[in-house]
């Protein structure tokens, strides 16, 4: 006879595909743990987010990552063999009251295919279902009426919070703990490329811009597009309606640049929850007693890589719980 269902091990839920849920995701099904890994959008990706415009991406979310944990340096390793990653740059501009200088730093790493790219290569092992839209978690935990052996919310906590009954004191807490700034994503593609070499500038002090990045030299084809992220203050006034801040944004980064066009196309996306404004904690995670895991870079420097290392570190916490 086959085993009776309740003899089966139940799943840990995963809730949301970014590389945060992923790397927890990916972690636990390495150590044999059943995973759902559910996504409400029609991708993958999270802030990694890429969007096709005329038939080749653009980065929209994260602008690029840097490595210093060798651990992530093994992952980015893999994915560089693969081709799937490439060197940018180790130096940005800085466009202030100063005027313009360049600032060096750590290597920035791209994707050819945009960095959402990198967490489909992840999660193809995974049991992945997106256009999963979860509405609720309760004690037990339960996940919309589905009973399992742990939660994860991999998201930032606003919209953790939206799912978590209140009844789950320790995990409501943590993510009420959590506070985030808003941001726009303005794609701007233009005739020609018509504007000194940078890669990617950091602008400060600015009313509307915070940082533009060169996507044709980030991608490594040399296309005319411009990406601009734009200061929360900014952002916070066009949530509402983000198409309608797209010629602001255009002709902030035309006075910026000094560009003789205009754009052909601006396409504007709003991120009410772009970047955690300051780490929860000294952990790379929560896990409570009720069985709910919040993983994100909240958790950590608002960066790529505080973001896989926070579900992996999860995942692995989970993984030797449940043992």
């Amino acid at each position: 006879m086959p085993p009776a269902a309740y003899d089966q091990p139940m799943s840990v839920t995963v809730v949301g595909a970014g590389i945060a849920g992923v790397a927890c995701a990916l972690e636990l099904t390495r150590a044999g743990v059943p995973v759902r890994l559910r996504e409400r959008g029609h991708v993958c990706g999270g802030r990694m987010a890429s969007k096709r415009f005329a038939g080749r991406p653009a980065d929209i979310g994260a602008a690029y990552f840097t490595v210093s944990d060798p651990d992530f340096g093994v992952v980015v390793d893999r994915w560089r063999s693969a081709g799937l990653v490439r060197e940018w740059t180790d130096t940005f501009q800085a466009y202030d009251r100063q005027g313009r200088h360049d600032v060096p730093g750590p290597m920035r790493f791209a994707a050819p295919r945009g960095l959402r790219s990198l967490v489909e290569d992840l999660a193809a092992p995974l049991p992945l279902t997106v256009d999963r839209l979860v509405l609720s978690v309760e004690a037990g935990p339960v996940v919309d009426g589905e009973a399992s052996a742990a939660a994860v919310l991999a998201m930032p906590g606003p919209q953790a919070a939206l799912l978590l009954d209140p009844a789950l004191a320790d995990a409501t807490r943590a993510v009420q703990a959590q506070s985030w700034s808003p941001a726009l994503a303005a794609v701007l593609r233009f005739p020609s490329r018509r504007w000194p070499d940078f890669g990617g500038a950091f602008v400060n002090d600015h009313q509307v811009l915070s940082l533009v990045c060169d996507d044709g030299d980030r991608r490594g084809d040399g296309a005319p597009v411009l990406v601009a992220h734009t200061v929360p203050a900014f952002a916070s006034g066009h949530l509402a309606q983000p198409t309608g801040a797209g010629p602001a944004i255009a002709q902030a980064v035309r006075d910026l640049l000094g560009l003789p066009e205009q754009a052909t196309d601006v396409h504007v996306h709003r991120w009410t929850y772009a970047a955690p404004t300051g780490a929860a904690g000294g952990d790379t995670f929560h896990l409570d007693a009720d069985g709910i895991g919040l993983a994100g870079d909240a958790f950590g420097k608002p960066r790529v890589q505080s973001a896989w290392r926070s579900g992996r570190d999860l995942g692995r916490a989970l993984a030797a719980r449940l043992a």
